[in-house]
């Protein structure tokens, strides 16, 4: 029957697989969540990812995993013809219906992972006034935070296996309820990216690659193992875990400086006796607040979803050129979802000479495994685009017109936003026939350049004031609404007070003075007209001034 249901599944997959995919995959909308706040940690080793899939053989191409895997000859034409035979031989042997399948090993431990992660609290509580209030902050909230629990459900499983791998509190789990509730895709106002909030400069000091093909920051495998690594190192330098996450905050050099300044003042130097910035100060606080409802959600009238205490995704080794959405398509995904787990890649394609690591939900590896061999054996393309260098002479619009789509379509294929252009020598994404290779790992460290189209643009930084809304920002500096959510990857409208936002905007004319001419001598004139001439000096000099005050204003 398993073999069956992999056949019929199939099937109906090589139907809806010949459709041409969509090269532009779109980003999944998300919560406003003001509550991000920027990471400032240092590097450690990279441990390779638990449990891998190995990618069935494709026609001349060795798979790149750890499994060892047979060569397959290239398809006949009669195979071609019949990709189900196809996928028949590719596909690993079943069991024989009349032997006895094994009892599933008896797993220890509790079935919901809200109560494994319970289990491991080892942190003292933090008892402040500010853990109170941000408890009932957060227990007000009711649907907000069911939406980051929800969200959670994908990630915490393999987050608190890494924890418990290393023998950490479980508490540092609920972390990016705090970090970026729980949103891989999240950037804060200080360019921190991810569940973990890594600026640009820490994630390079802790090896998490940052390309134009892709951003580790927001991998959930490689930006969760930086994040341990940290916390980590802050707690053998600290010895206490409300430090440790101060540090995370704050910075260790920051929390050290205060350790110090206490010590020297012969006051307490434990975490509550620290002076701290405001955001630091309520860090803490915020994590015990999620740590004081996870532990008792129906004493505060929270319902939390329920997390079934086993993977919920598996890692697939690729080493072939594939496009997002036909990735999805073959794990029978939408993009969101694929994208939901997937988020570190920055292109419309998976460069395979990267050997990337996929994650799908643990009951679509199969099924992925199965429609990949199957496409395959259809011959057409997995990727829909190749790389193409800039010359000086080329535009946008030139290359895309030579490349038979809209200047937009290339635009969003190589995230170039309104108003830039690339520079010459960038490497840019082009469409791709059958004929072409894949991408060659020279591509790897492309150069990608951005310049605004106008020599009289600037950027300029603006921090959302209260009151303030998109419409309005975008009004005042004469801006569309659209541009300014791409340039700053908003998943919405919504704004917050404090929000900073990057705007690209004409270079602001220099303010002419014109320099009142000296009075010149009136002692040739007639007394008469001396006499008469200061009050209308007197009058002209107020009128002027407050013309001049209209003015001003209006430039402003």
């Amino acid at each position: 029957m398993k073999g069956s249901a992999i056949v019929l599944r199939t099937s109906r997959c090589l139907l809806a697989c010949a459709l041409s995919a969509s090269p532009l995959a779109a980003l999944a909308d998300g919560d406003p969540f003001p509550d991000f706040t920027a990471v400032t940690p240092a590097p450690r080793s990279v441990p390779a990812p638990a449990s891998v899939i190995a990618e069935p053989a494709s026609p001349g191409t060795a798979a790149a995993t750890a499994v060892p895997a047979a060569a397959t000859a290239a398809p006949s034409s009669a195979d071609v013809k019949d990709p189900l035979n196809q996928l028949l031989d590719r596909l690993p042997a079943t069991t024989p219906p009349d032997t006895p399948l094994a009892e599933p090993a008896v797993v220890p431990g509790p079935q919901d992972l809200w109560q494994r992660v319970r289990t491991g609290f080892r942190m003292p509580d933090l008892d402040t006034r500010l853990a109170d209030q941000r408890t009932r902050w957060y227990a007000e909230q009711v649907e907000y935070f069911a939406r980051m629990a929800q969200r959670s459900s994908r990630y915490l499983y393999y987050i608190v296996e890494e924890i418990e791998r290393r023998g950490m509190p479980t508490e540092l789990a609920l972390l990016p309820f705090v970090e970026s509730a729980f949103q891989p895709e999240a950037v804060s106002s200080a360019k921190a990216a991810g569940l973990w909030q890594f600026i640009p400069s820490t994630g390079r000091d802790y090896a998490l690659e940052q390309t134009m093909w892709k951003d580790e920051r927001r991998s959930v495998i490689d930006s969760t193992r930086a994040a341990l690594d940290y916390l980590q190192k802050l707690y053998d330098m600290f010895g206490d875990w409300h430090l440790a996450l101060a540090a995370y905050n704050w910075g260790e050099g920051s929390v050290s400086r205060a350790i110090d300044k206490n010590r020297r003042a012969g006051r307490s130097t434990a975490y509550t006796s620290l002076k701290m910035p405001l955001e630091t100060q309520h860090y803490v606080p915020k994590l015990q607040a999620v740590k004081n409802i996870v532990a008792e959600p129906e004493k505060y009238g929270i319902e939390l979803p329920p997390v079934p205490n086993s993977p919920y995704f598996v890692a697939v080794q690729k080493s072939r050129d594939i496009d997002v959405g036909t990735a999805a398509r073959l794990a029978e995904m939408t993009p969101e979802e694929f994208r939901e787990l997937n988020p570190q890649f920055n292109r419309p394609v998976i460069v395979g000479a990267a050997a990337p690591t996929l994650l799908l939900p643990a009951d679509r590896a199969d099924t992925f495994n199965a429609n990949f061999a199957a496409w395959e054996a259809t011959g057409q393309p997995l990727a829909s685009w190749t790389t193409y260098r800039l010359q000086p002479a080329d535009t946008l619009t030139s290359v895309a017109k030579r490349a038979g789509i809209s200047e937009q379509q290339l635009r969003e294929a190589n995230s170039v936003p309104p108003r830039y252009r690339l520079a010459a020598g960038s490497t840019i994404l082009i469409p791709r026939d059958e004929t072409m290779d894949d991408i060659s790992a020279a591509s790897l460290d492309a150069r990608f350049a951005l310049v605004p189209e106008a020599s009289n643009l600037r950027k300029v930084t603006y921090r959302v004031r209260r009151g303030d809304t998109l419409h309005s920002v975008a009004r005042r500096y004469n801006v569309s609404e659209r541009d300014v959510i791409v340039w700053n990857n908003l998943t919405g409208p919504g704004l917050f007070a404090g929000q900073r936002l990057e705007l690209t905007v004409p270079v602001a004319r220099p303010r002419t003075t014109v320099k009142a001419s000296k009075t010149a001598p009136v002692a040739h004139r007639p007394a008469s007209a001396q006499a008469s001439a200061k009050p209308q000096q007197k009058a002209t000099k107020s009128t002027g001034g407050s013309a001049h005050g209209k003015v001003a204003a209006a430039t402003r």
